[in-house]
């Protein structure tokens, strides 16, 4: 019961068999009711809330009876000082037992170890340090809110459903007798974010009052609850394939199948029957009903995100410069780059993301341990030994392929050498420390070769030093720092001989990433393909705008890394499609500013199990590609087609966490196409006024879509606003080569990248092959018929 404080300490007091009776109780759904942990959580716990050595406040922690929401009371009775707040277990991105954040790690001597725990929180909510009564209290919460979590991920979409229209009702039931009146129904209808006219609502209400009380009780509930989640829109597809509009046959649910370009024979259609039809009548004569239609049109089955490419299901033997590699710059922070704390807790959740590539900005610390932080500004600090521990904790817990640790290094050659040892040391066999046996050392190995092991990006010692101007040299924080000095693009350093020079120790362990100044592409092909650049943003766009086909070359051969402009204070993000149209391997990226360009990496990355690997289209790994992304009038990588996309309906949307409870939403529907440039487009629906819960748009769009390898497609619901910007409530981002065609659902996520279940979309999609393209294309690709080289 979400915000019901009274409701859920009786639940655990009365035990399991008073929620087995029970007609509004969210528990049942979740089936957590015996669960020793979840009862404990249910029944609340005094813990410390620690924000530093000084402020250290007593809260009570319980847990609500939806089952996922837990609410966390200070012990101040005045009215103004409202420090009540409250989190979803599915808005944690991890429970760390122990003192192991940065506030924790102080009190290390002074608390007991095995009593304190961190709430590691996805986004850039801060993170809840606590410390319990007891061992066995603490490991209660930790062990209970992986458990809630597991639970609701391996939900259907049908118990998502029912569980949020019982945590609806929990809190609309405001005088807690298990029965609902109709001003209760009234109430509800506003939470879940519909506005019905009167009529209509007491309607309803008297169509499910059989016993006509006033009041709907335990089996009447179930009936509004089914008449409220009925899908017309799903209706209106089941009878266009059914023969009697009673049930769909095999063959009418194969004729379906068929118009979804899915597997149409009569074993598939048969396994569907008894996989999704509870109806045993309608099993045992393999029958669909309209109820089974829903069961099937809900599940993770029907999902527009082709379930195929959710497992790795790329060649993962090709070289490290033919892969797309999910990454994260300043990957430290926790905020902006000037005044924002440094953590370690950042790279947890870049790397439960699939992150394969973390940045470390490097400084000489105190008492000869080096640091983490922005360097020339108010960031705080992190030590080096403390991130390179949580890297071994979580570096493949998303992903077995390899992690490349970025180092921006501006140590003194005392403390490389400290980073070298605490490197070899707390990695040990994780680390790769020299070139693998069997294969070429100037050629990059591939992800499979290199399955779990971290490479150090940095500069290595050779025989003579290469020196150079160019920014390709500079790392984000040097770029920053020669700004702040008047003179952008010019090494600070280069002013003091010998400031560069590097700790053997630390230079050995650079072996398939070697940082070198990029001078030229022509110089480039002539290196080993174990060096690589780095680029500016605004360099790499003037690469990839003037010589678009040579750096697709020059990225078939080596590793490049995109860094935002250090302009961006505020550590927001460029568009990452711009550079992966150009080949670039290593787009970083500020994981913790939400907004557009994170949504599009994240879809991106969401193919081949989020594993954080992507394998680049053919063209662009040739090393004497003609794919230019300026020019695709023709020729490599342009295969053009129709995208047809039908907006049908929303369901479940969410209000913005800042409106009035009263409020009711005005939601419209954007599609989106971002990828080579004459591929961009856009387009939304009209606004549906006062229904967030199951509005209804029917419109229809067409993109033409160029070079369909490196498109996205993002749906975004926002609500409308005549007086104001438009507010964000949900939406999802995937290749337009994992889009399956058909009746689809697309499941919303969250600003932050979580589950916004079980908001979806429902949409048909439809590719066609085009036989020419628009006459836009040609006039494109003689406007950039001349490449110039640099």
């Amino acid at each position: 019961m979400l915000g019901n404080r009274k409701k859920a300490a009786p639940a655990v007091k009365n035990g399991a068999g008073t929620s087995e009776s029970k007609a509004i109780d969210p528990l049942r759904s979740l089936g957590v009711q015996e669960d020793e942990d979840v009862k404990r959580m249910l029944q609340g716990s005094s813990m410390v809330k620690v924000r530093s050595p000084r402020w250290q406040k007593r809260r009570t922690l319980k847990l609500l009876g939806d089952g996922v929401t837990v609410w966390c009371q200070s012990h101040k009775t005045s009215s103004w000082a409202k420090d009540q707040q409250s989190f979803s277990v599915m808005e944690v991105e991890c429970v760390r037992e122990g003192c192991q954040s940065e506030t924790l790690r102080q009190m290390v001597g002074s608390v007991p170890e095995q009593r304190c725990l961190t709430v590691v929180f996805k986004g850039p909510r801060k993170s809840l340090d606590l410390l319990c009564q007891s061992q066995e209290e603490a490991q209660h919460w930790a062990r209970g809110i992986r458990t809630l979590q597991g639970r609701v991920d391996n939900m259907t979409q049908k118990e998502k459903l029912n569980h949020w229209i019982h945590s609806y009702l929990s809190r609309a039931d405001q005088n807690h007798d298990d029965k609902m009146s109709y001003d209760e129904v009234q109430t509800l209808l506003q939470m879940i974010n519909i506005d019905l006219s009167d009529q209509y609502a007491h309607s309803l209400f008297q169509k499910c009052d059989q016993s006509a009380d006033g009041r709907l009780d335990h089996g009447e509930i179930e009936v509004f609850c089914r008449e409220l989640l009925r899908r017309p829109d799903l209706d209106t597809v089941f009878i266009r394939y059914s023969a009697n509009d009673c049930v769909l046959s095999t063959v009418d649910l194969r004729d379906f199948l068929k118009d979804q370009g899915e597997d149409a024979s009569l074993i598939h259609a048969q396994s569907l029957i008894l996989t999704y039809e509870l109806n045993e009548w309608a099993q045992k004569n393999q029958f669909m009903t309209p109820n089974g239609f829903t069961m099937y049109m809900l599940s993770k089955e029907n999902c527009a995100f082709n379930p195929e490419h959710a497992r790795v299901y790329q060649d993962m033997k090709c070289p490290l410069a033919h892969y797309f590699i999910s990454s994260s710059h300043n990957t430290y922070l926790t905020k902006d780059q000037l005044t924002g704390d440094s953590s370690t807790e950042p790279y947890i959740r870049a790397l439960k993301h699939g992150c394969r590539c973390v940045e470390l900005d490097c400084w000489d610390g105190d008492k000869g341990e080096p640091v983490l932080y922005h360097g020339h500004t108010l960031t705080s600090k992190v030590p080096f030994v403390k991130v390179i521990e949580t890297i071994n904790d979580y570096a493949f817990k998303a992903s077995p392929y390899p992690l490349i640790l970025s180092l921006e290094n501006h140590c003194s050659v005392e403390q490389q050498t400290v980073m070298a040892r605490h490197l070899r040391t707390i990695l040990g066999d994780k680390l790769l420390t020299q070139p693998l046996d069997g294969l070429d050392p100037q050629n990059l190995p591939s992800p499979e070769d290199l399955k779990g092991k971290i490479l150090v990006k940095g500069k290595k010692e050779h025989a003579f030093e290469e020196r150079s101007s160019s920014s390709s040299d500079l790392s984000s924080s040097d770029e920053e720092a020669s700004r702040a000095k008047g003179k952008p693009g010019q090494k600070t350093e280069d002013k003091k001989p010998g400031v560069s020079k590097l700790s053997p120790e630390l230079s050995e362990l650079v072996v398939y990433t070697r940082s070198v100044p990029f001078k030229s592409f022509e110089q480039a092909a002539k290196s080993p393909a174990t060096n690589m650049s780095s680029f500016s943003e605004s360099e790499a766009l003037r690469h990839a705008k003037d010589s678009g086909m040579y750096f697709v070359r020059h990225n078939s051969h080596q590793l490049s890394r995109i860094y935002p402009s250090g302009q961006r204070l505020q550590s927001s993000n460029y568009n990452p499609q711009e550079m992966w149209n150009a080949g670039c391997q290593i787009v970083a990226l500020n994981f913790q500013t939400p907004g557009e360009q994170m949504d599009l990496n994240e879809g991106k990355f969401l193919q081949n199990n989020h594993c954080g690997y992507t394998l680049k289209p053919p063209f662009m790994c040739q090393p004497d590609s003609t794919f230019n992304p300026e020019n695709v009038g023709g020729g490599s990588g342009h295969r053009p087609v129709l995208l047809t996309v039908r907006v049908i309906s929303a369901q479940q949307l969410p209000k913005p966490e800042w409106d009035k409870p009263s409020s009711i939403v005005d939601p419209q529907v954007w599609v989106e196409v971002h990828g080579v440039p004459i591929d961009n487009n856009k387009k939304k629906t009209h606004h549906v006024d006062n229904n967030g819960f199951n509005p209804r748009w029917d419109c229809t769009f067409n993109f033409t879509v160029h070079v369909p390898d490196l498109a996205l497609v993002r749906f975004m619901v926002e609500d409308h606003d005549y007086t104001s910007s438009n507010d964000f409530l949900g939406q999802f981002t995937l290749p337009f080569t994992s889009l399956r065609t058909g009746y689809r659902h697309v499941r919303l996520l969250k600003l932050d990248g979580s589950s916004l279940s079980p908001s979806s979309l429902f949409v048909h999609l439809k590719v066609t092959q085009c036989q020419s393209s628009p006459l836009k294309s040609s006039a494109k690709s003689l406007a950039k018929s001349s490449t110039k080289k640099p």
